[in-house]
């Protein structure tokens, strides 16, 4: 697969040629979907938690009588009920992570570099660089591509100028080719890869 490279400034640079094992496969939800809850669920903090019964130190006498007295039989103080009293099976401080297969994840990623270029919403530029790091001018070179919603992914280092530059713009987000993930290259409408990225991706998948 044969795909255009252009650069910052709108201009054909040439074409590069993309392996239809990475970017040409059929997009499966289910895997996708996999890694997207596999990624969120790992970065939760689990530091969630509230006091429980054991946690509580209440009286543990029967509160009111037994018959008669027009309420309910509450035999402890530490119940929810009462002011100062512990939640019943409430949240504890815990890891929410869960394993995913190294070849799923991998699969995962190729998928989501697939769907790109499916919806024709894969960019390629020769690289992502600036003399200086003007938002204005980073600004009208991303509209002329037509990226308003994208994430931009360099080589191994992103360009200080260009990260800069980019940091002001909204809904736009910038990336080493080592940080390349399923649930960012999904959560933007545009995928923009450098040259450079394209050889590390598929040094990386292949």
């Amino acid at each position: 697969m044969k795909l255009d490279v252009q650069t910052l400034a709108g201009k054909k640079s040439g074409s590069v040629e993309l392996n239809d094992a990475i970017f040409g496969n059929e997009p499966r939800v289910d895997v996708l979907h996999r890694m997207v809850r596999y990624q969120l669920a790992k970065r939760r903090s689990g530091t969630h938690q509230v006091q429980e019964r054991g946690d509580v130190s209440k009286t543990t006498k029967r509160i009111g009588r037994q018959k008669g007295g027009g309420t309910a039989r509450h035999g402890n103080g530490s119940v929810s009920q009462f002011r100062g009293g512990a939640k019943a099976h409430g949240p504890r401080s815990r890891d929410h992570s869960f394993n995913l297969p190294k070849k799923v994840r991998a699969m995962a990623l190729r998928h989501a570099l697939s769907s790109k270029v499916k919806s024709s919403e894969l960019i390629i530029i020769d690289e992502a660089a600036m003399k200086a790091p003007k938002t204005s001018e980073l600004r009208k070179q991303l509209e002329a591509l037509g990226v308003t919603n994208g994430l931009i992914i360099g080589g191994s280092a992103v360009d200080a100028n260009f990260a800069k530059a980019a940091s002001n713009i909204p809904n736009v987000d910038v990336l080493p080719s080592a940080g390349a993930n399923v649930y960012d290259i999904l959560k933007r409408h545009q995928l923009v890869l450098t040259k450079q990225a394209v050889a590390d991706l598929e040094a990386r998948l292949s």
